[in-house]
């Protein structure tokens, strides 16, 4: 499945969260030269753009400054567009377990957004547009929008960050927001471009890309910011109990070359059973989901800009999780979620080019956070899921602006789990042609894709 500025911080750009699903939009506003001399700003002078799930953007045209300097509004835009082949040709075009590519052998508009940030007067607002094929991807799996009426993802689905809140100077900052963020739940981010490989993990997959609720952060030292969430839920726009969700999230920068994160989710994600629904909200399963994800990202070899030939950096990216639920009849045993995601990248050319070698695994018996292989005409028979995954991506970066990028994905499950030839939809591939009686969806064991990209961002 990442983030906002923060007022006062000008370096707080490059310190953003990663999100399954989360992102760096910032373009936070520097400080005018008097005001950075005193202020205290974490991770003050850090490089940041080289991490996995980072904003590489050293740059940003697009902002307003007042007469003494200081910056007052940033906008950002940015275009993601694919051309995902997938080798089993499905007759349907319809590319499955992925929240990044809907559709194979076509080309699709992933992400097109817009966004205004300010922090102008320890005043922190944001304000992220957006449209795409991804946006159904996601948001398809919010389960809460059916509960009640004056909710559903028509109405904040082309939001895709909107919050306020207000800096204190405490420490090395204090921040208060409300409003719909993007995940702080693992290390890829929403956005491709700040991600080393296109496609995301499987672990990062099925995990959130939004909240919405609250979040305090704050940063007691130079190196370290801590955070404390409260949300409606996972991944979700309403809330399915009458409990919130909570989480935390924790950041150790000790220097620009190295990142420690430690992030945890604790709520109620499941509705009432249909039998018990009449006796009222005592009734409710006391089914809780804990999740926990840690992240290293380390560079270990970097070239100074005057001697720029050659491999230029070398970095590698750890991501483990494990969650679970349990509690009106779901036992741990088999409700767990374990999976892990190892990436290597080497840069060239002054930085212009780079390729990344990923691997991962994700264990899901029960199955409470996959992806359903097909909407229709499937039966999960209680069949456990181990998935398997090895990517290569290379990419060309002629600017901060653009990336051009060629992956091969390679996935493997130990039961028919991804789309074949025959499709997901139905035999001719047609969403509108009524299902024969035997008529299951053909899934495969294995998935090999290759994925074209260019993205924009300005």
């Amino acid at each position: 499945m990442s983030f906002p500025s923060l007022a006062l911080c000008g370096a707080l750009l490059a310190a953003a969260m990663p999100v399954f699903a989360q992102s760096t939009d910032s373009s936070t506003a520097q400080k005018t030269a008097s005001d950075t001399a005193t202020a205290k700003i974490p991770f003050a002078g850090y490089d940041l753009t080289w991490m996995n799930g980072q904003n590489r953007q050293r740059d940003f045209p697009l902002t307003l400054k007042d007469q003494s300097g200081e910056t007052v509004l940033t906008g950002v835009a940015l275009l993601d567009g694919n051309f995902n082949y997938n080798f089993a040709r499905p007759i349907d075009h319809t590319q499955t377990i992925s929240a990044v590519t809907g559709r194979s052998q076509e080309f699709s508009l992933a992400l097109a957004s817009v966004g205004l940030e300010t922090n102008y007067k320890n005043i922190i607002g944001r304000l992220w547009l957006q449209t795409g094929s991804l946006l159904h991807l996601v948001q398809e799996t919010d389960g809460s929008v059916a509960r009640g009426r004056n909710t559903g993802t028509g109405d904040l689905k082309f939001i895709r960050e909107a919050a306020a809140g207000y800096h204190f100077n405490k420490a090395y900052g204090l921040n208060v927001e409300l409003g719909i963020f993007m995940s702080y739940i693992g290390l890829e981010s929403y956005v491709m471009q700040e991600n080393w490989s296109y496609q995301r993990s499987l672990v990062c997959d099925f995990t959130p890309f939004y909240f919405q609720g609250a979040r305090v952060q704050f940063y007691p030292a130079r190196t370290f910011k801590t955070e404390l969430w409260v949300m409606n839920g996972w991944q979700t726009y309403n809330s399915f109990n009458r409990q919130p969700g909570l989480g935390s999230s924790n950041y150790f920068r000790p220097n620009e070359n190295l990142q420690l994160v430690a992030n945890f989710y604790l709520g109620k994600d499941t509705r009432p059973a249909a039998d018990s629904l009449a006796a009222g909200a005592a009734a409710y399963p006391r089914r809780l989901r804990f999740h926990h994800d840690n992240s290293i990202v380390a560079r270990y070899y970097h070239k100074p800009r005057n001697q720029r030939r050659g491999i230029t950096q070398a970095a590698f990216s750890l991501n483990n999780h494990y969650g679970f639920e349990e509690g009106a009849g779901a036992a741990r045993r088999q409700n767990f979620m374990l999976g892990s995601s190892v990436a290597h990248r080497l840069w060239f050319a002054q930085d212009k080019l780079a390729f990344t070698v990923r691997a991962g695994f994700v264990k899901n018996p029960s199955r409470y956070l996959s992806f359903s292989p097909s909407v229709v005409g499937f039966a999960d028979g209680g069949t456990q899921l181990t998935a398997k995954e090895l990517t290569t991506t290379f990419d060309v970066m002629p600017s901060d602006f653009v990336t051009f990028r060629l992956e091969y994905l390679h996935r493997l499950a130990n039961v028919p789990y991804f789309a074949g030839r025959g499709g997901t939809t139905s035999p001719s591939g047609y969403a509108d042609q009524p299902l024969p009686a035997a008529w299951q969806p053909d899934l495969r064991r294995t998935e090999d894709r290759a994925i074209l990209s260019v993205n924009f961002r300005l």
